[in-house]
């Protein structure tokens, strides 16, 4: 394998390690070229692996509107024999009122149009497109939110929400580079309300529940968060991609990183980011 990856996020770094562990020489882009990484913006260099790649995968969310990478580099990949993925949002299917979505849902209603555009846009690419709910992981969950004193409840009865551990993403989307073209969810098997995730770490780490908040004291973008409410569905990501989440809800997720989690270590981990900060 010789993968390109444009991005280098937090689930995107840590396919990068997985696959680079298993041989793959991997090669990934971000705006300033830090770390041994690609520019961006150096045109020659990011479309000659893109003409040499095996594997691309883009971990890019849309910014100001339009897809970067596709508004760049769309013409190249196009004319690229690679197999090409892109990390996308199961925000893309807008408010259910808590029904279940699975990728039958018409994927045009989310609140940011942008990111429904561009996830359209790479299944025209003839793209494996993995939409993906709230992800936590090491340095990334309830335990670091709770630990850091930066956690909260909201009082909002019959709100759900799905979410994914990071490893099983890099699972997922493993097994999709050799899976056909289309969109799959990749989401555990139990959708329920952020309170009980919350409440349930607190416990893990014996710590009090953090205090209730009021919708309208929550920044624009967390208030919006709490506009949609859905449970995702994943029969598709297991039945083509033979895929089985190793955490298949919170408690066995927050349980394995509990053990690697301490209110001091924690609260120099960084808080959770947007869903769709890949």
């Amino acid at each position: 394998m010789r993968l390109l990856i444009f991005g280098q996020g937090y689930t995107a770094a840590r396919l990068r390690a997985h696959l680079e562990g298993k041989g793959a020489r991997v090669a990934g882009t971000t705006r300033d070229g830090r770390d041994g990484t690609l520019a961006f913006a150096d045109t020659e260099r990011v479309g000659f692996e893109i003409a040499n790649a095996t594997h691309i995968l883009s971990s890019v969310p849309p910014a100001d509107g339009t897809d970067p990478v596709l508004t760049t580099y769309g013409a190249a990949l196009a004319d690229s024999r690679a197999t090409i993925a892109y990390l996308s949002s199961t925000g893309v299917y807008g408010d259910a009122a808590g029904a279940w979505v699975d990728e039958t849902t018409p994927a045009d209603t989310g609140r940011r149009p942008a990111r429904n555009q561009a996830d359209a846009d790479w299944l025209a690419l003839g793209a494996r497109v993995f939409r993906l709910p709230g992800i936590y992981g090491p340095g990334r969950s309830p335990l670091t939110r709770v630990a850091s004193g930066e956690a909260h409840r909201v009082d909002l009865p019959g709100q759900v929400f799905s979410r994914v551990h990071v490893d099983d993403i890099v699972h997922g989307v493993t097994l999709g580079f050799d899976a056909p073209a289309g969109a799959y969810n990749l989401s555990d098997d139990y959708p329920c309300g952020q309170n009980e995730v919350i409440e349930h770490a607190a416990r893990l780490l014996s710590l009090p529940s953090p205090p209730f908040v009021p919708l309208e004291s929550l920044s624009a973008m967390g208030r919006s968060f709490y506009a949609e409410n859905r449970r995702v569905a994943n029969g598709k990501a297991k039945r083509v991609l033979g895929w089985r989440p190793a955490y298949p809800d919170y408690r066995f997720g927050l349980r394995a990183l509990s053990a690697i989690t301490s209110p001091v270590s924690a609260s120099a981990a960084p808080i959770a980011a947007s869903q769709d900060q890949r």
